[in-house]
């Protein structure tokens, strides 16, 4: 994959808080399908790293780049934010959907507004990925109606229904009953193998294990050891990350 252009690149990516510097000098590629997994302790800037890559977080300095879009000018033109989130999908742990919209209209919405599309494009993409997630007979429900896993997996079709280059994913089942997780990393898996880029914060190990090609661990802002997630999972060279997978094992 190397001999490609990565799709996101952090150059000494720093960002800080005031006086708190959250990232102290990210220097990462990412490259198209990847399957990538961010892991760390809770307050290690994984959650302020991602949030960088679709500019919901300016950064203080160093230089980032999705896909083509350079992210380290302090001010980007309304009409490249735009063509931003159009190519890269994110998916919150709190599903972050509209509760007095049907399922189908949470759905519909962004590609009708943004894309500009009509009316029946919308809903025949809608129902695609609603049946893609295993929600069809959601469509017609509101949000209230749905158990945490389906929330999730309709913010995932929802994500698709953008037709983005690359997905984000903040802690996508973390706030889930454990009994519903499964439904989305599912999903979840089902992108990888598709061939979706995929960034993923995430303390599910397994998934890291099984379905990323690589893995992150973030440590205190800094990338602590990185490379192929079986590798560093079941062989991890730092001290750090030996301890961070002894807890997350027990």
């Amino acid at each position: 994959m190397s001999s490609f252009a990565p799709v996101i690149s952090f150059d000494n990516l720093r960002k800080s808080y005031g006086s708190l510097e959250v990232l102290r000098g990210i220097t990462a590629s990412l490259y198209k399908k990847d399957v990538v997994s961010i892991i760390g302790t809770s307050g290690c800037g994984k959650s302020t790293l991602l949030r960088c890559c679709n500019r919901l977080e300016t950064i203080n300095s160093g230089k980032l780049k999705v896909i083509d879009i350079d992210l380290s000018e302090p001010k980007i033109s309304s009409q490249k934010l735009k063509q931003l989130r159009t190519k890269v999908g994110m998916v919150f742990q709190q599903f972050n959907l509209f509760p007095h919209l049907s399922v189908l209209h949470n759905l519909m919405l962004a590609p009708a507004q943004v894309l500009k599309e009509s009316k029946l494009e919308c809903r025949d993409r809608a129902l695609h990925y609603l049946d893609k997630v295993g929600l069809s007979s959601k469509a017609d429900a509101y949000p209230e109606q749905l158990s945490g896993g389906q929330k999730q997996r309709v913010a995932i079709a929802r994500s698709l229904c953008m037709k983005p280059e690359i997905m984000l994913f903040d802690e996508p089942t973390s706030a889930l009953d454990p009994e519903l997780v499964g439904e989305v990393l599912t999903v979840m898996k089902q992108l990888a193998e598709e061939g979706m880029t995929m960034v993923v914060v995430t303390h599910e190990m397994q998934f890291a294990r099984e379905v990323a090609n690589r893995v992150i661990f973030l440590n205190q802002g800094v990338v602590e050891e990185e490379g192929d997630a079986r590798e560093v999972l079941t062989n991890p060279q730092c001290d750090r990350l030996k301890g961070f997978l002894s807890r997350m094992n027990n």
